[in-house]
């Protein structure tokens, strides 16, 4: 780096400039001032706000916020009194000079360029929603979420327009929350998902749960089919969401919420890299190729930390910490990111779900030698506090770690509490690279209000750690070989007669000791309940007298996610296809 911004950096003086706000941007602004009193800071938007929570705009949306000026977090004049840092609003950077080190602006409401000279230059663009080239796409009534002119735009609608349906393109974070707030408003909901599931970060089986409650409160859904166009009916006041299987479903207005995509150009045009993956890169101070431009946020492709690929990360989290290292590591001090890891949470209607780390798509997706043959996953059902408090609620759990040293590799939640609790406590074990014994022996909060003696982290662990110690190894219902594999029904008669898979035998638990006799020693024995609690118990007697048994993770709740489909509609009952 050039000897004079090296001077500049110990006397505390550098001129930064920062290029965009929201969370990235601002935080390292705000950073920068509180690391050097006498840096000069300006940030630049091209928009009319520096600092909004645009995570609150679906909430907007619904009415659940209802005045625009709680959304904005930080205002130019706020910075100024507060930070002594100018923001210029509605200017647009438009190029970056590298040899003069300069970048020019254009001033949106006057339309003049002029160009300022920078020591260094932070880029947070962020990203943009994707819109794809269909046809009609463009139509009046079809919108994103982004900013907050965008959810302006969509209040108008339904109150104007008197909207009473309405079809959300994406089923991801945006979409469901938006969907959410749209039925709060009385409005009739149509989701239209590429997949074949909901909420893309999680495992298929852990969309389920998801998928039943949008059903539940009247959300329609069309999985696995996209969209091909877009028609105005004649009447001039609706629109035909045409989808490739020829559906056609009438509203008077539509959502887009198919994903975003990092903003580059202006680092592109600069010759700055580019990843793979369309983000900026940048190395573990978020320095870009030029030693003094700096990229935060969601426009950034980082590693991750847990399988160490190159990620795109857009959380308003990881933009905030982003922005501090820049801020950092751009006035001397040692700082580093050490990656991102997807802990996410989302709230749909009266359930919650959450996740970090790797699901088991991603790790499939993979090489095939990081970790495919080197991962095992259990599921449960635990209450979220002890049972015999009252209103105690079902979380299920999904955790995923590696066989060669119990390294937690990612978790999943979904539940009506609790949930966003134990995957925080679960994103904190993977930041210290702790394993599933560490789980074992995690001493948490316990009280009958909150938790239990054993809570669902420690459980998790200690199922993982039985399978890992070859005290109950697990199976999965795609284990299972009719064939080659008996399978064991341990519930009682009644819930057998109610609910059961096809060629499974049933000996209740408190039977199991006297009937050992009516099982085969020369087949695997892979054995069920209803939520793997009373498996475990029967798989210990078996094994303990010789038999070769498994206990078949999360049991009869994970057979009905993992059958990909609702279990109220499910024809008939019988094993998962291979």
């Amino acid at each position: 780096m050039e000897n004079s911004l090296e001077a500049k950096r110990r006397s505390g003086e550098p001129r930064i400039l920062i290029v965009g706000g929201v969370a990235g941007g601002a935080s390292c602004a705000a950073r920068a001032r509180r690391m050097s009193e006498k840096a000069g800071i300006i940030m630049f938007e091209r928009g009319p706000y520096v600092s909004f929570a645009n995570c609150g705009l679906p909430y907007y949306v619904g009415d659940v916020i209802t005045d625009e000026r709680d959304l904005l977090i930080a205002t130019p004049q706020l910075f100024k009194d507060r930070f002594n840092i100018e923001v210029r609003v509605r200017s647009e950077v438009r190029s970056i000079d590298r040899q003069r080190h300069e970048i020019e602006v254009r001033n949106g409401e006057t339309g003049k360029l002029y160009r300022e000279k920078y020591d260094a230059l932070v880029l947070a663009p962020g990203a943009a929603p994707v819109r794809p080239p269909l046809q009609g796409i463009d139509l009046p009534g079809i919108f994103s979420l982004r900013t907050i002119p965008d959810s302006r735009q969509i209040r108008e609608q339904i109150a104007e327009k008197k909207a009473k349906r309405a079809v959300v393109v994406g089923g991801g974070f945006i979409g469901l929350e938006t969907t959410e707030n749209l039925v709060r408003r009385g409005i009739s909901v149509t989701i239209v998902e590429m997949l074949a599931q909901v909420m893309p970060p999680v495992d298929p089986e852990m969309a389920v749960p998801i998928q039943e409650h949008l059903i539940a409160n009247g959300v329609s859904l069309r999985l696995g089919d996209s969209v091909a166009g877009f028609e105005q009916n004649p009447e001039g006041n609706t629109i035909s969401v045409i989808t490739r299987s020829g559906g056609r479903y009438v509203c008077d207005m539509v959502l887009l919420a198919i994903g975003v995509r990092p903003e580059v150009t202006l680092a592109k045009d600069a010759g700055l890299e580019i990843g793979r993956l369309g983000g900026i890169r940048v190395d573990d101070q978020m320095r870009t190729t030029d030693e003094r431009i700096w990229a935060v946020g969601d426009a950034v492709e980082v590693r991750d930390f847990v399988g160490g690929e190159w990620s795109l990360f857009p959380l308003a989290g990881v933009a905030n910490r982003q922005g501090r290292i820049a801020a950092d590591v751009i006035l001397g001090r040692e700082a580093r990111f050490r990656g991102g890891q997807g802990t996410i949470v989302c709230k749909v209607f009266d359930i919650t779900v959450a996740a970090t780390g790797m699901s088991e798509k991603s790790l499939n997706r993979g090489k095939p030698g990081d970790w495919k043959q080197h991962y095992e996953k259990v599921y449960l059902h635990p209450g979220h506090h002890v049972n015999y408090y009252p209103g105690a609620k079902p979380i299920t759990m999904k955790l995923i770690f590696s066989t060669e040293d119990g390294k937690i590799l990612g978790a999943q939640a979904i539940g009506e509490e609790g949930v966003e609790k134990r995957v925080d406590v679960i994103a904190m074990a993977i930041q210290k690279g702790a394993t599933v014994f560490d789980l074992e022996e995690a001493e948490l909060c316990y009280t009958p209000q909150f938790g239990a003696a054993k809570d669902p982290v420690n459980i998790a662990g200690m199922i993982a750690a039985n399978a890992l110690r070859g005290d109950a190894p697990v199976a999965h219902w795609a284990d299972v070989r009719p064939l080659q594999s008996y399978v064991l029904d341990v519930r009682e008669p009644d819930e057998f007669d109610l609910d059961h898979v096809e060629g499974a035998s049933n000996i209740p638990l408190h039977s199991i000791r006297g009937r050992m006799s009516e099982l085969p020693r020369d087949r695997e024995i892979l054995v069920y309940c209803a939520a793997g609690q009373r498996s475990y118990y029967a798989s210990r007697v078996l094994r303990l007298n010789g038999f070769p048994a498994k206990n078949i993770s999360g049991g009869m709740k994970t057979y009905h996610g993992e059958g990909s489909e609702p279990a109220s509609e499910k024809s008939e009952d019988t094993l998962p296809p291979e």
